[in-house]
């Protein structure tokens, strides 16, 4: 029998069957209800939304949830057990599996491993390479001051002090003031998200999102077992009109509406935004509706958790005009948490992260991470305070900014003209393009990209419980001469996916031009 990895309760796979949409079948014929339920399942463990090895109710219990006969409960899950699919033993349950030989589904959201960078281009992660000559700059400097923390144990919970001064400086810059005292110091922003949740929330919380929003943030969420409440914009993020642009469809906007209702009614423990070049969509929140927003959780008592990852991405801003304050700027009442990170603008693969937030939650912050990790490593701290300092800051921006503008201006030109039934917006900054792909399945692209050579997230990863099916999320993070081909083999595979899976367009054997 197979460790599962969690247990799936009737409502929360009900869900995620509702999110698994599937194809129409063909004619005016209609699929037997077991045979539905049967496929949905299939394709969630396929896609990798359903665990392998995760256990499923009992056929009783999700017969209930699904207000579907018991029979026909029993019959999918035979179906689903031939198929190698499932696994079941007599009193211990059913738990997810892969029919023997297949492989895991992949996770377009991890890196591609490397003996497969040669042949696959990666539009699955959106991160940026190192800004050279920078970075190894910086490094060389950090070497020279490394023997001054040689001689100690190393350890710092609340982050090597020139570092903690460093990020201060920068909020205070943007216009928040901050005092070292009120930074912490993670091993990513991952760690600082994790960390918060750890400390803020219990199992069962509940915690309102974006509708869409950051998949990693979703999925550790998930994890922690809280119970997500999204909130969708006020419009579709396909048809923003952004500063600077000429009349048409509506701004970016939250649906202040809709959060105050779900403030109010679900009273959720934290609220969860990226306000500052939203990922995967690149929105950017006005100064007003940030107001509005936090009006309304200090009423409701709801913490505000800011996700700043992306917040100095602001390459498409017309000349001259600054980004909005931070949210953090505007609070008043000490309830904003925020994280960022150096991952974003300087590079991954520092793994430096922070938390902004009031001095005693810092110190419950590093008092609860000792028991998980007692601090980020000292040599990437000191980098990071020298990419942070003035001697690099505005040349490694300009540097990063300049290959996001680069990337997106030809990814636009090449969209419009290659896949014109595909919509999205330019946004003003931020690291992707959210894509609406005129109906096909977000995930029938991911799943052909991988026969032509291009890693693809699809939508549904970006929406809690399923949502988002027919979107992905094109990163801006690939250079600029690599994007014809990319979208010369996105065509292919989407001609694909629209002919339910037969290849046709494109030579996947060519090499990735570069």
């Amino acid at each position: 029998m197979a460790d599962w990895q969690t247990t799936v309760t009737p409502p929360a796979l009900a869900r995620l069957l509702a999110g698994a949409r599937l194809p129409e079948p063909p004619g005016a014929a209609r699929r037997p209800a077991y045979r539905t339920l049967a496929a949905q399942v299939r394709l969630l463990v396929s896609e990798g939304r359903l665990p392998v090895g995760a256990r499923l109710p009992a056929e009783r219990e999700l017969a209930l949830a699904l207000r579907l006969s018991r029979t026909t409960v029993a019959t999918a899950y035979e179906t689903l057990r031939a198929e190698g699919y499932l696994h079941s033993r007599r009193g211990a349950g059913s738990w997810t599996a892969l029919p023997e030989g297949a492989a895991p589904p992949s996770d377009a959201l991890h890196p591609v491993p490397p003996d497969e960078q040669g042949r696959t281009l990666d539009l699955g992660v959106a991160a940026l390479p190192a800004p050279q000559p920078y970075l190894s700059a910086a490094a060389a400097h950090a070497v020279e001051q490394l023997p001054a923390y040689a001689a100690g144990h190393g350890h710092y919970p609340t982050g090597v002090p020139v570092l903690r001064e460093a990020v201060a400086r920068r909020f205070t810059e943007r216009g928040v003031p901050t005092t070292p005292d009120q930074i912490l110091i993670t091993i990513g922003a991952m760690g600082a998200l994790h960390l918060v949740q750890q400390t803020l929330l219990n199992r069962g919380d509940r915690v309102a999102v974006e509708a869409p929003t950051y998949a990693h943030t979703l999925q550790a969420l998930r994890i922690h077992e809280a119970r997500l409440v999204p909130v969708p914009f006020a419009t579709a993020p396909d048809t923003w009109r952004h500063a600077g642009e000429p009349a048409g469809p509506a701004r970016p906007a939250w649906d202040l509406a809709e959060w105050r209702r779900v403030l109010n009614g679900a009273a959720p423990k934290v609220a969860y935004v990226i306000p500052d070049f939203h990922n995967p969509t690149g929105a950017l929140i006005d100064e007003e509706q940030r107001r509005e927003l936090l009006a309304a959780s200090r009423a409701a008592g709801a913490v505000v958790l800011v996700d700043e990852t992306t917040a100095e991405l602001g390459w498409g801003l017309p000349d001259g005009t600054p980004p909005p304050r931070p949210t953090a700027a505007l609070d008043r009442s000490a309830q904003v948490v925020t994280v960022g990170s150096a991952g974003k603008l300087l590079w991954g693969g520092l793994r430096i992260g922070w938390v902004r937030a009031a001095p005693a939650l810092i110190r419950r912050l590093a008092t609860a991470r000792v028991y998980s990790d007692v601090g980020a490593p000292v040599l990437d701290q000191l980098i990071a305070a020298e990419l942070l300092g003035e001697r690099f800051l505005p040349d490694v921006r300009a540097h990063q900014l300049t290959r996001l503008r680069d990337t997106a201006e030809v990814f636009a030109r090449e969209l419009g003209e290659r896949l014109p039934h595909w919509r999205f917006t330019v946004p003003p900054g931020g690291l992707a393009f959210w894509v609406s792909t005129g109906g096909v399945s977000g995930t029938a692209l991911a799943r052909a990209g991988e026969h032509g050579g291009v890693r693809l997230a699809a939508g549904n990863r970006f929406g809690s419980d399923g949502a988002f099916e027919h979107h992905i999320r094109i990163p801006l993070t690939v250079p600029a001469a690599t994007v014809p081909d990319a979208v010369r083999r996105l065509a292919g595979i989407a001609a694909r996916a629209a002919d339910g899976g037969r290849w046709q367009g494109v030579d996947d054997s060519q090499p990735l031009a570069v």
